[in-house]
Formats: structure tokens, C-alpha cells, sequence
């Protein structure tokens, strides 16, 4: 009976590990995408754009997905359709209109919103909670991303609400929802098979208004390979790991996490661009990695004394 306990520990503790790891490294990749998209959409349209990146996603997946067994009820398939239409058709067209329309940099700190949102979403419908030391340790995340987001300068344009910082706030809304359903979804469907499902269907759905409003299709051949690792790395592979860490961490702790795809979109800012960290941001990294260490350190003392 011990040993079967000891298993069962040492199964949780790499479970958290995994879900840990998995929203970290979906956070890095999330990160590169305003930088790698924003060129493109001076001359590709939001909602194409869209299109094809997650249609690529969903092709990736599909000869995974086709080697799961999940039983798909008629009630998860509306819930599966529900976030294709809000997260991989609505949601991907505001956000690189948005981009489009505002500076890559406050696009990248603007997508802290979907953190917010998820966060909010699964506390006040979804009912998720945490322990008062979890809810400490999210508040020094949130607190980073304020820091990480304003600077202290509420004179820059990032608070500014133009039209593309609008639609950008809109999509993180939108994103915050889906993560939840997603959530429900992954109880019973794998996770692959959702992604598959999902990205088909919403990439399907922005193609055909593509064709049916008749938008030209301009695409550089230069654009092709950076396409194809948005789509790939930046939304396939990022969400699979994303939907992995909210099935084994939840979505408080896997949001929260996410939320430093803004470090990574300034450390990708000061490598390839040269920008300059403040010092604020640097304090404000420096919470959210204390924040991030309160959590996990606090999760698995947690699992133990459950055990």
C-alpha cells in the first residue's frame, strides 16, 4: 500500500512538472508571434491570415489526432464547435486586425489580457479556486504583468485605446472564455483531437467567408516559411502544450504562466531589435519568476499533504 502511494505521489509531482514546463515553454512561443506576424499584414489580410494558420494547425495534428480514441458525445461537440467559432475563428481575426492596426510591442502586452480573463472567467463561472498561498503567488504574477505591461508610464500608447488596442483587448476576452471551455473539453476528448477539431473547423469557417466576400489572396513567397511557423509553433504546438498544462495545473495556474509570453516578447525585443530593459520591467520579471516559484514550490507541498 505505501509503494502504491509513493507511485502515485512521484505520478503527481511529474504530472505538475509537465504542466509546469508545458505552459512555460507554450508562453516562449506564444511570445514570438506579434514579431514574426506584424510585416506580414501590411499585405495579407487579417482574416486570411488567420485562415491558413490554423488550418495548418490543423493539419499538423491530424495524423496524431487520427491515432486517439476519444468518444465525442453530442454535447462536446457543441462545446467543441462554440471554440472553434470564438477561438480559432473570432478571436485570431481581432487580434491581427488589432496587431495590424497598433505596434507588435503593445500588441505583445496587450495579450496579458487573455491571462486576466482566463483567470477571471474560471473563478467567477467555472468556479476553479485555489488555496490562499496560490492566490498570493497569482497575485504577484498579475502584479508583474501590470508592471511588465505599463512600466509605471500611463503615457504610453499601450493605454492609449485606439481601435487596434480595442480589438486586440476584444480577442483576449474572447480567448480568456475559450480557454475554460477548453478546459471541459479536455476532460473527455484528447487533447490533439481538439486541436485537430478546432482549428479545422475555425479555419474552414474564415476560409469560406474568405471566398464568399471575395478577398484577393496575396502571398509573397517570402512570406511562406514564416507562415507556416506561426502556424506550427506559434499556435499549434503552443496550444497543445497550453491545453496540456490547463488539464494538469488548471487554468488559473496555466494562464498565469502564460502570462510570460511578455518577457519573452521583450527578451525577443532586446535580442533581435535592441531595445532597452527598464528597470521597472526587470522588477517586474523578477515578481512574476518569484510569483511563478511560490506557486509550484506551494503546489507540490500541497499534493503531498494531500496524499
Amino acid at each position: 500500500m505505501q509503494g502504491l502511494k509513493l507511485i502515485d505521489r512521484r505520478m503527481t509531482d511529474s504530472n505538475v512538472v509537465i504542466g509546469y514546463v508545458s505552459a512555460i515553454v507554450a508562453a516562449l512561443l506564444f511570445g514570438s508571434v506579434s514579431t514574426i506576424a506584424k510585416p506580414m499584414l501590411s499585405t495579407i489580410e487579417p482574416i486570411i491570415l488567420s485562415s491558413i494558420i490554423y488550418l495548418i494547425a490543423g493539419v499538423i495534428f491530424t495524423p496524431i489526432a487520427s491515432k486517439t480514441r476519444s468518444k465525442i458525445t453530442r454535447r462536446y461537440y457543441s462545446l467543441i464547435i462554440t471554440s472553434a467559432v470564438a477561438g480559432a475563428a473570432i478571436a485570431p481575426v481581432m487580434f491581427f486586425l488589432g496587431l495590424k492596426l497598433s505596434s507588435a510591442a503593445d500588441t505583445a502586452l496587450l495579450t496579458n489580457g487573455e491571462t486576466v480573463f482566463s483567470i477571471l472567467f474560471a473563478l467567477l463561472i467555472f468556479k476553479e479556486r485555489l488555496t490562499p498561498i496560490g492566490y498570493l503567488a497569482v497575485t504577484l504574477i498579475l502584479f508583474g504583468v501590470f508592471l511588465v505591461t505599463s512600466n509605471l508610464n500611463f503615457d504610453s500608447p499601450v493605454f492609449t485605446l485606439n481601435i487596434g488596442n480595442v480589438f486586440v483587448i476584444a480577442s483576449t476576452i474572447i480567448w480568456g472564455f475559450d480557454n475554460n471551455i477548453s478546459k471541459i473539453i479536455a476532460r473527455q476528448v484528447d487533447v490533439s483531437k481538439l486541436i485537430q477539431l478546432k482549428a479545422l473547423i475555425g479555419g474552414s469557417i474564415l476560409l469560406g467567408t474568405v471566398v464568399i466576400l471575395g478577398i484577393p489572396i496575396n502571398i509573397q513567397s517570402v512570406q511562406l516559411i514564416p507562415i507556416v511557423v506561426l502556424g506550427v509553433f506559434g499556435f499549434a504546438i503552443s496550444l497543445y502544450l497550453y491545453l496540456h498544462s490547463i488539464k494538469r495545473i488548471g487554468v488559473i495556474k496555466a494562464s498565469s504562466l502564460l502570462s510570460l509570453s511578455a518577457v519573452f516578447g521583450l527578451v525577443f525585443a532586446i535580442l533581435f531589435l535592441h531595445e532597452v530593459l527598464s528597470i521597472n520591467q526587470l522588477i517586474a520579471i523578477l515578481i512574476m519568476i518569484g510569483g511563478i516559484h511560490l506557486m509550484y514550490s506551494h503546489e507540490k507541498k500541497d499534493e503531498i499533504m494531500l496524499k
